[in-house]
């Protein structure tokens, strides 16, 4: 297809805001689908994890064809935890459509994302959608909106953008609320991307071009590079030169950058998208977005180029360092292999170096342990994605507390910094301004929202969210909705309090019986029930006080030689707490683990034994 008659866009919004929503009337509108074919709901979250939870965690392409133009539209997370996905599909389109819900306005996300966009030039188009919803106001949010543009630097021409309303969910879009009536179509969203959108900019006559912005990986064929061909056109079986780059250091000023390998290969196997699937062709041209394999080792950012433009490299793609570290170790707990595959230190670094290929937002980092790794990642929920993700394919091991990752600048030690809003009914902002003001939270602004709720904004540590998730959630029976995204560094602010209760912790190995927990459950919340299996160090339940304290699960009732036919009829046992793995990971203080199987999440002292642990406590310095 002739370049003027191609469009590359992304869908950026923040969490919620209706991307993947919209996505499915744009595939409905362009009848990308036959009549006759089945479709679920959000179409675009494939991954099981995505459908589960309801988030998009990976950015993924899809065309739809509409009145002889061809719209590649890439859709992407609206998790502040997963922008490096963002950031590196944006070298790869040509503009955004930014998604504002009708009601919320922008959020923190929107700001990131729309702040990437304008950096590298990107002329968005705005898209307020939910204007059908009780309580919306359409012109409220397009105005904070505009207020956004130019907070963030926009120019004259960015400001500038058009502004289309609708319903992604109902599947219609206007550009005018008042004069437009027709309700029932998106043509009006079709018309401003055709119209508004540019056409990539390229030289279809040039050698050929392109750098990879996303990996995929197939174990027929190896890795596939995806990126969007900026020069000229390949062929199956053409040669080309992949050359990789890296930054030297943070500053990723122009030039700050060295060439790190070069590799001569072959073109095998060529895809390009059409609707949701993958057609292979022997041949695509500049504008498109290609799917590409024959180097063995293809990563984020590379440079693939035509024989003829030897020496010719681009920059690394620019993406934010990680904030937040865990430690991932091997499982050396008594019940390792019972449930999964016990994993060696060698089999875990290799599946983390997988990943790493297709995220490149995570780090690794070796400091010599001989039991795991260094696991750095944009926040909690990302890491624990990638937990449940290595579960799912029947791996144990454990996981420290997050902790976060701090600089050292001009001799201050500084710590990442997020923006926290907060929407709550009045009658919980009490407890809300008590609980984050504990964790250092500042406030920044309060708006008293319609329907008796309060928005607040915080600006708070990344470390003092960790672990207040569910803990909100609690503090406001659920009515409470809270969203954060990185802001920055900020100084250290001091010593945060910990979760101010203490564990109980198993002195033995064995089943549970139903006549000690009885006991246990008068001094904490436990965790399991009878007859399950425990281990000496073994967190069992949550102590009404601060401190651990050691108990056994496994004791039995004393023998007579006389019995009561309804003694034990008169037992009577709490049902215990069930610890989800992201509820595990924000319990877990920093001298516990939190050991992940395909078939359990159980929670355990870093050291089992209960003497090696008074032992390690004496030796710690006193400050």
């Amino acid at each position: 297809m002739q370049k003027d008659r191609i469009r590359n866009l992304a869908i950026v919004a923040h969490i919620d805001h209706g991307k993947t929503t919209l996505i499915d009337s744009i595939f409905k509108a362009a009848q990308t689908f036959s009549e006759h074919s089945k479709t679920v709901e959000r179409v675009m979250d494939s991954g099981a994890l995505e459908r589960e939870r309801g988030i998009t965690i990976r950015s993924k392409p899809c065309t739809v064809e509409w009145k002889g133009y061809q719209i590649n539209i890439i859709d992407t997370p609206g998790h502040a935890d997963f922008s490096g996905e963002v950031e590196r599909v944006l070298s790869t389109v040509d503009s955004v459509i930014l998604i504002v819900d009708a009601n919320e306005g922008p959020m923190p996300q929107t700001r990131y994302v729309l702040k990437h966009a304008l950096s590298i030039g990107m002329k968005p188009l705005l898209f307020i959608n939910k204007v059908d919803r009780p309580g919306a106001d359409p012109q409220g949010a397009l105005n904070a909106t505009f207020d956004l543009f130019f907070e963030l630097g926009a120019t004259d021409e960015q400001a500038d953008f058009p502004v289309i309303y609708g319903s992604g969910l109902a599947g219609w879009a206007v550009n005018d609320l008042e004069k437009n009536p027709d309700r029932d179509s998106m043509d009006d969203l079709f018309q401003a991307i055709i119209d508004y959108v540019p056409p990539p900019d390229v030289n279809p006559d040039a050698p050929f071009l392109m750098q990879v912005s996303t990996l995929a990986w197939n174990e027929y064929v190896g890795r596939i590079g995806c990126g969007k061909i900026l020069q000229g056109k390949v062929r199956k079986g053409d040669p080309f030169l992949r050359t990789s780059t890296k930054w030297l250091t943070n500053d990723h000023s122009v030039g700050n950058w060295e060439v790190t390998g070069t590799e001569t290969a072959r073109v095998v196997n060529l895809w390009v998208t059409r609707g949701l699937e993958r057609v292979e062709i022997d041949e695509v041209g500049a504008g498109d977005i290609v799917w590409l394999t024959g180097s063995h080792e293809i990563d984020i950012g590379d440079t693939f180029c035509a024989p003829e433009l030897e020496g010719r490299h681009l920059p690394p793609l620019s993406i934010e360092e990680p904030t937040v570290s865990m430690f991932f170790l091997v499982n050396s707990g008594p019940f390792a292999g019972r449930e999964g595959q016990a994993i060696t230190l060698r089999q875990l670094k290799a599946r983390l170096e997988r990943e790493m290929h297709v995220n490149v937002s995570l780090r690794m980092e070796d400091l010599g342990r001989p039991d795991g790794v260094k696991v750095s990642g944009r926040g909690e929920l990302q890491l624990g994605i990638l937990i449940e993700e290595m579960r799912r394919e029947g791996m144990e091991f454990c996981v420290s507390k997050p902790e976060v990752i701090t600089e050292t600048r001009d001799g201050k030690l500084m710590e990442p910094c997020e923006q926290l809003i907060i929407d709550v009914p009045d009658e919980y902002q009490g407890v809300v301004f008590e609980k984050v003001s504990g964790r250092k939270g500042r406030v920044k602004n309060i708006d008293n929202q319609e329907r008796g709720t309060l928005r607040i904004e915080f600006e708070i540590p990344t470390r003092g969210l960790i672990g207040y998730r569910g803990e909100f959630l609690t503090d406001t029976r659920g009515l409470g909705i809270m969203s954060s995204c990185f802001i920055g560094y900020t100084p250290w602010v001091g010593e945060l309090s910990g979760r101010g209760r203490g564990a109980l912790v198993s002195l033995d190995t064995g089943e549970s019986t139903s006549y000690q927990l009885e006991n246990l459950q008068e001094r904490g919340s436990l965790f399991i029930a009878p007859l399950e299996q425990v281990y000496n160090g073994m967190i069992i339940g949550e102590n009404a006080r601060p401190g651990d304290m050691p108990c056994n699960p496994t004791k039995k009732k004393q023998q007579t030689n006389h019995r009561s036919a309804t003694k034990d009829a008169t037992i009577k046992l709490d049902v215990p707490i069930r610890m989800s793995l992201d509820k595990a990971i924000e319990w877990i203080e920093n001298d516990e683990l939190v050991e992940v199987t395909p078939q359990s999440v159980r929670l355990r002292k870093a050291i089992l034994d209960d003497m090696e642990r008074r032992k390690a406590l004496r030796r710690e310095p006193k400050l």
